[in-house]
């Protein structure tokens, strides 16, 4: 089964892009070769474009008090599993706690850093960090792996209360979801929502049919297009029935 997850809003659509590139840096940074540290730094790059926008950080602090105190309300409910429930408090509280102790804006230590900045500003230029043009980058690529490993921790770490944050909220998100199993004809889907504004949708299908999801929604209506490549990649109409698993989330 492949999953399939569409941000219905902005703020889900920023979270779901951090939460990508910090996988994507975590795999390259574990990595021993100079070329996975490159990708891993200009990953970075990509997480502080990202996070340092102004209303982040509050935004994720204002949710993560607003699900804090949605779930105080099931304590001492016979029908709530009180140690799960005790964790994921615990788990708010934690992310709470380290993410309002983040002074100043977010990558703000990595803006200080006018080294980092000038590789930032070459890494944008195809092929521009080359060693002919930085060559104290390529110095940092040739020393020990423990060395670069420790570098990118430490130019990581910063970023950590963030990532706790929005791994949480998108948690507490994804269970949110009412799963159903729906049938699409002729490669369409369509359901009504009934005027409720959702978060995001979760689509899950058979890998083996070899249909490509496409999703438009508003509070109103749902559709679902499903396509198929061609040999040279291009998509198509996929025009046989299709079932699949939805999921519509809402925090």
């Amino acid at each position: 089964m492949i999953l399939y997850e569409y941000p219905l809003n902005e703020r889900v659509r920023t979270l779901l892009r951090l939460e990508d590139l910090f996988v994507r840096f975590d795999h390259f940074a574990a990595g021993d070769d100079p070329l996975h540290h490159q990708v891993a730094l200009v990953t970075l790059f990509d997480i502080l474009d990202i996070a340092s926008r102004a209303d982040l950080k509050s935004d994720l602090l204002q949710e993560l008090e607003r699900q804090k105190q949605a779930l105080l309300q099931f304590r001492n409910n016979p029908q709530v599993s009180a140690e799960a429930l005790e964790a994921v408090l615990s788990d708010i509280d934690a992310a709470l706690q380290q993410l309002s102790g983040v002074a100043g804006k977010i990558g703000q230590h990595l803006r200080d850093n006018e080294w980092l900045m000038s590789i930032r500003s070459r890494t944008i230029i195809a092929g521009g960090a080359s060693e002919f043009d930085l060559p104290s980058y390529w110095a940092w690529q040739n020393r020990s792996t423990e060395s670069r490993h420790a570098d990118l921790t430490g130019w990581a770490k910063p970023f950590r209360p963030l990532e706790q944050a929005l791994r949480i909220v998108l948690r507490l998100l994804r269970e949110s979801g009412h799963k159903s199993v729906q049938q699409a004809q002729q490669g369409s889907f369509q359901q009504p929502l009934g005027g409720k504004a959702y978060q995001m949708v979760q689509l899950r299908l058979d890998e083996s049919l070899g249909a490509i999801p496409e999703l438009s929604a508003n509070k109103y209506l749902l559709w679902v297009r499903f396509t198929a490549q061609d040999g040279d990649g291009r998509p198509r109409p996929f025009e046989g029935g299709v079932e699949f698993e939805l999921s519509l989330c809402n925090l």
